[in-house]
């Protein structure tokens, strides 16, 4: 096995702390936390910068990387085992208010309304928002039962570089206008009863899993 292509050398988790990642982490009630999905093939410091401006511009407690099996819509040929992708997460996050997690696996869940149908039933007292950057927003009504996870927790979306005109021109982000909060009252968004959501301007990474794969350091467009 070999490391995710630029993270650096690191070694998968051993058998312990993977079953320790298969678990829903844990969460006391009333805790705000964003919901951060995504392959993380490799994980940077762009999934890093989406989190702290996460943490700290919606005032949540704690973000979990929820790090998939595999993206129904894209190519999975070239994805890393999971346990080495988990260990490459860990050292990337750097920071003790975001947890890690592979919970998916567990549950055999591909599709992210059946992933929020899980953390929803097991962890009712939670205050959850999804988190998605700019350019998951462009393809969001390609996602299965979208207007479902709109209507199941609020969402959050982090402006990337390339996709900022998504605010305005993604099919779901005219679908769910009437239900757009102001960025100013970002920190109000995980004590909303969705639909609610919110698009975050701010500093942006350069960095894609796809370009860092491909040696190519130009990003995702």
């Amino acid at each position: 096995m070999s490391a995710p292509a630029g993270s650096g050398t690191v070694a998968p988790l051993g058998a312990g702390e993977l079953e320790r990642a298969l678990r829903i982490p844990p969460a006391e009630p009333g805790m705000r936390i964003g919901l951060f999905g995504g392959s993380f093939n490799p994980p940077h410091a762009g999934h890093r910068l989406v989190s702290e401006t996460a943490l700290t511009r919606a005032a949540l407690d704690r973000v979990w990387w929820i790090v998939t099996p595999g993206n129904p819509l894209k190519d999975a040929s070239r994805l890393a085992p999971l346990a080495l992708r988990l260990a490459a997460c860990r050292r990337v996050a750097g920071n003790p208010r975001v947890d890690v997690t592979a919970f998916e696996a567990r549950w055999r869940v591909r599709y992210s309304a059946d992933t929020l149908s899980i953390l929803l039933r097991h962890r009712p007292r939670a205050h959850f928002v999804w988190i998605m950057g700019a350019d998951n927003l462009a393809s969001f009504h390609r996602w299965q039962n979208w207007r479902g996870i709109a209507t199941m927790v609020p969402i959050l979306v982090v402006d990337r570089p390339g996709a900022t005109l998504s605010l305005r021109s993604a099919h779901a982000s005219v679908a769910l206008s009437r239900w757009r909060v102001d960025e100013a009252d970002a920190e109000l968004l995980a004590s909303m009863r969705p639909p609610a959501w919110t698009f975050l301007h701010g500093p942006r990474s350069p960095l894609s899993s796809t370009a860092i794969r491909s040696g190519d350091p130009a990003p995702d467009r």
